[in-house]
């Protein structure tokens, strides 16, 4: 598998970091090309729980190349706490490197993010509020702090005067009060030495580690849905998390992109606002929620929950083209007598077989649901395709047939184990 994409197919939240781990193993390099610490990966390896928010997913394999890529944005506070975690655990990070090219959240990013979520009351989009949207707003506007202005104190001061001119208006506006962009400057300079042994040209390498016939993962964060151009907007994150945005996160061509795979839940669910057609409110959606443990693994807020969206899923695999499915968390519903998935929507009198263009439409949706039978045999033991019950091969078949999308890994269990693999 030369180079490969993994990308979440849904909302986020899909159970990427377990996939992007299996898959790690025959992989040499784990890029990481997009998001900040907003995003969550959990890994489960020999009973111990691994929770990743900046290093990728592969950063457990010691001899692997792990980067964190020129469109992912780093709180450098959360990434040396992180590094320290993995440190303290026996995790060696020798092998992680970071894009010179790869933007700074500023602590004036965090603080406006917050105040202004705050401010649009009701109208609120539900961001994490980590500072990654006025992050990003920067580094379109040219203002940004990259990763490389650390090894150059006099460019870096320069910059957060020049940032703080505006940053502190706004702050005085919001009553916070003005910051010292010396101290500031000064702050930052501290991770200087840290960030220094893994600062490189992260595209340079990974396109030379395909030239030399290595095989590159590529890990992406947030989910098709939340994609900032394709997403259900504006209750989306801020960067491009689908199959494109590893190109340029990365600085990798898309020629040289062999395969992709979407990874989607058996159902559907979502963190903060915003339009969800087949949301459950009623015992089945707490079930999942509660079987299923969705609470974030950034927040820790709980998740919405419903049945799977197949419209959504087939937008998905059409705007990233996607090759490969990977199904997580089928065992979630092991016990249902039927199960629903929407196959359509429907808006006033109008029925959508695709999803639909205008906004306003997609948040009247209601789901065209088809009901099928479900099963009581517990899946988790389940290590091949011919071991799952009929239902469930059933359910796997109809989501592959809809999609016309191959599924290649069906996840029964949160361990590396619990995966089969489709011949």
């Amino acid at each position: 598998m030369p180079a490969t994409i993994v990308i979440g197919a849904q909302w986020g939240d899909e159970g990427k970091g377990k996939i992007t781990d299996l898959l790690a193993e025959r992989h040499n390099v784990i890029a990481r090309y997009q998001g900040g610490n907003n995003a969550g990966h959990t890994i489960v390896r020999d009973g111990e729980e691994f929770k990743f928010h900046l290093i990728p997913s592969g950063i457990l394999y010691p001899n692997k190349l792990c980067v964190i890529g020129n469109g992912v944005v780093i709180d450098p506070h959360i990434l040396f706490g992180e590094i320290e975690a993995l440190r303290e655990r026996g995790v060696s990070v020798d092998n992680l490197r970071i894009s010179a090219n790869a933007h700074l959240i500023m602590p004036y990013h965090v603080l406006l993010d917050g105040v202004s979520e705050k401010s649009l009351g009701r109208f609120r989009i539900g961001t994490t509020g980590r500072g990654i949207g006025p992050c990003y707003v920067d580094k379109v506007a040219r203002l940004g702090i990259r990763v490389q202005d650390v090894l150059d104190e006099k460019i870096l001061r320069r910059k957060i005067h020049a940032a703080l001119v505006e940053k502190n208006l706004l702050l005085d506006l919001y009553d916070i009060g003005a910051l010292d962009p010396d101290q500031v400057t000064d702050e930052l300079l501290s991770y200087r030495e840290r960030f220094a042994p893994h600062i490189a040209d992260t595209s340079l390498l990974i396109n030379k580690a395909l030239d030399d016939g290595r095989s590159v993962l590529f890990e992406g964060a947030q989910g098709t849905l939340l994609d900032i151009d394709f997403g259900t907007y504006p209750f989306v994150t801020s960067s491009n998390p689908i199959a494109g945005g590893a190109c340029a996160g990365t600085g990798v061509g898309p020629t040289r992109i062999n395969y992709v795979m979407g990874v989607a839940k058996a159902y559907t669910t979502r963190v903060g606002e915003g339009p969800f057609p087949t949301e459950l409110d009623d015992e089945v959606g707490a079930a999942m929620c509660e079987v299923g443990h969705e609470y974030g693994t950034t927040t820790g807020r709980k998740r919405r929950c419903g049945w799977l969206d197949l419209v959504a899923l087939k937008f998905a695999c059409r705007v990233s083209g996607i090759t490969h499915l990977a199904i997580t968390k089928l065992d979630v519903l092991t016990g249902l007598p039927t199960i629903m998935v929407c196959t359509k929507y429907k808006v006033g009198r109008k029925v959508y077989d695709e999803f639909p263009l205008h906004q306003t439409e997609f948040h009247h949706a209601r789901p065209v649901l088809k009901e099928l039978p479900g099963w009581n045999e517990p899946v988790t033991k389940a290590l091949q395709w011919a071991q799952l019950p009929q239902g469930a091969r059933d359910y796997i078949t109809f989501i592959s047939e809809y999609t016309r999308t191959e599924v290649k890994l069906i996840a029964v269990g949160p361990g590396r184990d619990e995966t089969i693999v489709m011949p």
